[in-house]
């Protein structure tokens, strides 16, 4: 039997001041991509950040 999809999915947003810096959070599946603008510590502002790639969740 098929195992059923999860409801939510661990999601990484990626700095787009290329600094490497990411925050990893969970959102659900249905939702589309997402965006926020959030403090980089290695640029020392807030930048925006974007989903990059979608990460092995539990």
């Amino acid at each position: 039997m098929a195992r059923p999809k999860a409801k939510t999915l661990v999601v990484r947003l990626l700095s787009t001041a290329q600094t490497g810096f990411m925050y990893t959070i969970k959102r659900k599946r249905m939702i589309g991509y997402y965006k926020f603008v959030k403090y980089d510590p290695i640029a020392r502002a807030r930048v925006l950040f974007v989903e990059q790639r979608k990460t092995r969740g539990k």
